[in-house]
Parts: C-alpha cells; structure tokens; sequence
C-alpha cells in the first residue's frame, strides 16, 4: 500500500509544485540527487572516481510535451558529454526517450537521440537508454534498435517485473546489445508485470543467466544483495570473467554496500542524477526501499 502510494504521489504535479517550493524536501532529495547543476554533479562524479567507482550521469526529466523543451534537453544531453570530456571526471550518461520527445513524435525523438549518441561517439563515451513505464516499452526498443543499428555505443535498460523481458532480453543476446537490467520502478498492472516480489526476484535471476550466458555487456543493477550474490555466483561458476559485466547501483543507497564491493575487486558503477527535476525520481527510490523513506524523514528532520 505504502509503494503504491508513493508512486501515485510520484505522479501528482499539484504535489510537486507543493514540494518543490519547500526546503526541507529539497534537503531529503539531496541524499539521492548530486545536485542541480553540471559543476556539482561533476565534482560528485570525480569523487566518486577517486573512490574506485564508476559513474553515469543521469539528467533529471521526463514526459516533455513541447519541442522546444525537447530540443533544450538534446542540447543539454551534448554539452554535459562536452563537459565530461573536458572535466576529471569519467562519466556516461543515461536519458529517458520522453525527455527528448517520444510523446511529440517518435521520428522527432529518434533524431534528438541520434544527435547526442553521434556526439557521444565521437568523444568516445557511451549513452544508456532508461526504460519507462510499460507503456514506453516496445516504442523505447524500436528506436534503440533503429540506432544500434548504426551505433554501437547506445545500451538499453530492461525491467524484470515485466512479463514480455525473457522475450526482449533474448533478440537483444542475438544482437550482442549491451543491457541494464533492473527490477522496475513503476506502478504496473498484473495483466503486464508479476506482482509477487518472489516472481519479480525469480525473473530478474532468469534474465540475468540469460545475459551473462549469452555474452551480451550486462550491467546488473540492483541493491538487493540475493540478487547480487546469485549474479556473482553464477559468473563464477561458469567462468564469466568480471569484465564482461558490472554491477550498478543508485546514488545514495547502500554506499556501504557500494565500497565492499568495490574493495573486493567488483566492478561498480553508481547512477548519478542531478538536475531540477527531482520530485518524480526521488518519490520512485522511496517507494523502491522503505528504508530510503526513514532516511529521508531524517534528511527532513535535520537529523
């Protein structure tokens, strides 16, 4: 019920608006957000590099409706490629497909898109598509098959929860296409997406065999540790050496855990949002680990 909650109010712009405007709540978002702007993130990012980890660098934003806005976004996507390049930090970037304007038009999006992946290219780095609720599903790998096709430095994200991924993860195997693979994140209905955590874990240990069997570049992104040691276990005992593969987790949750691993000569990388738009994002991570609500209250609580 909490979960459902939560991703609902993750929706609500009324409430964004509300929360946005106060301090407090900026101040809990800040324990998941490096921050609002390049330089910040950047120097996050360097850090984090001087600490064994690797990074992503994820432009907070979704669901833009205006082509200008979209065009902004393509804009920004290349300049924070130009300043990773230009910086001490080594850093990719993760986008979401409605940032750049899947729901204006999907011809539109792709060329926003290849924009930024050519660009990314010619610096030599990597661009990641996240995956959006199911309903952006087949859109968002019809236009990443559309540009891998063509570039190979572009990877895609899947989601576990959802029943159609033992499908999708076995054409991206056949295409060697470098996966994210991740729980999921949103409020599905059972008509697309297992409900039972037990059946959501079971699949996201099936899909992962299938990547790491299949030989496909796999980042798997998860913070529970039985899903991380099934991952490890079976690399191991099927001789899949550690750089075929990493593992992934978010800014802010389980840092602990983050540097054990890291220490132990794990491959790890950490997604790292910023930006002004952190209310949708910072709700989902709350509805993802009750924990992370404890330590937001905190955050709030000036504790």
């Amino acid at each position: 019920m909490l979960r459902r909650t939560l991703l609902w109010m993750s929706e609500r712009d009324g409430l964004r608006d509300v929360l946005f405007a106060l301090p407090f709540a900026r101040g809990a978002a800040a324990k998941f957000v490096a921050g609002e702007t390049h330089d910040v993130a950047l120097r996050t990012a360097a850090e984090l590099n001087r600490e064994g980890l690797r990074v992503t660098l994820d432009l907070l934003g979704e669901s833009v409706s205006d082509r200008r806005e979209a065009e902004a976004a393509a804009d920004e996507y290349a300049r924070s490629l130009d300043l990773i390049d230009s910086s001490d930090a080594s850093a990719t970037i993760s986008l979401k497909l409605t940032q750049l304007g899947l729901d204006i038009d999907t011809g539109f999006c792709l060329t926003n898109l290849e924009r930024i992946v050519e660009h990314a290219g010619r610096l030599d780095n990597f661009v990641r598509i996240d995956m959006e609720g199911s309903a952006y599903t087949q859109r968002t790998l019809d236009i990443f098959y559309d540009v891998f096709e063509r570039h190979r430095n572009v990877g895609v994200v899947i989601q576990s929860y959802l029943k159609r991924s033992a499908d999708d993860v076995e054409r991206l195997v056949e295409l060697s296409a470098p996966v994210r693979l991740c729980k999921g994140a949103y409020d599905e209905p059972a008509t697309v997406a297992f409900q039972d955590k037990a059946e959501v874990d079971a699949s996201f240990v099936r899909l992962m065999k299938s990547l790491l069997d299949g030989g496909a570049p796999t980042a798997i992104a998860t913070h529970d540790e039985r899903m991380i040691e099934a991952t490890l276990e079976h690399a191991q005992a099927n001789g899949i050496p550690r750089e075929a593969y990493e593992l992934q987790m978010l800014y802010g949750v389980r840092r602990e855990l983050q540097l054990a691993l890291t220490s132990d000569g794990w491959p790890m990388r950490i997604y790292l949002p910023y930006g002004s738009q952190w209310y949708s994002y910072f709700m989902r991570r709350m509805a993802e680990r009750p924990a992370n609500l404890w330590f937001a209250v905190r955050a709030m609580l000036g504790r």
